[in-house]
């Protein structure tokens, strides 16, 4: 499968939503599970959408996800202020992505408006069995 055909399967994926529970990890976020299915080409490897809301100044925590996960997250409102592992920080606005690798830390990961809210999908390809998908780093 070309990277064309994987993006329009990860697009068909966040078309066909599932209804999960959202949670609450920061401070004026919700994480609300979206979508996942094991990759049949590729065993043992499952992909994962979940929908990041962030109100106006919410943040997550610092946080590291799976190991085995790659993400790669798309702003589809708003602005977000993103700093991978000791990246420099940088903000993204709607239509805009980045990914993350492994064994990655998320160090910064905020709306960058103190009155609009913001909107991420973060798309993870991860190990089936590699969970939780996200853990706070102290």
């Amino acid at each position: 499968m070309n990277t064309r055909s994987a993006l329009g399967a990860a697009c068909a994926a966040f078309a066909f939503t599932i209804s999960m529970p959202a949670t609450a990890h920061g401070t004026g976020e919700t994480v609300t599970p979206d979508f996942e299915h094991a990759i049949p080409n590729i065993p043992g490897k499952s992909l994962t959408t979940v929908v990041v809301d962030y109100a106006p100044g919410g943040a997550s925590p610092s946080h590291e996800h799976a190991k085995s996960a790659f993400i790669y997250a798309y702003v589809v409102s708003g602005a977000i202020e993103s700093q991978v592992n000791d990246g420099p920080k940088r903000t993204y606005h709607a239509g805009e992505s980045f990914f993350e690798e492994p064994g990655s830390v998320h160090r910064v990961s905020r709306n960058a408006s103190k009155t609009r809210p913001a909107k991420l999908l973060a798309v993870f390809v991860v190990d089936s069995n590699d969970m939780p998908l996200t853990t706070p780093v102290k």
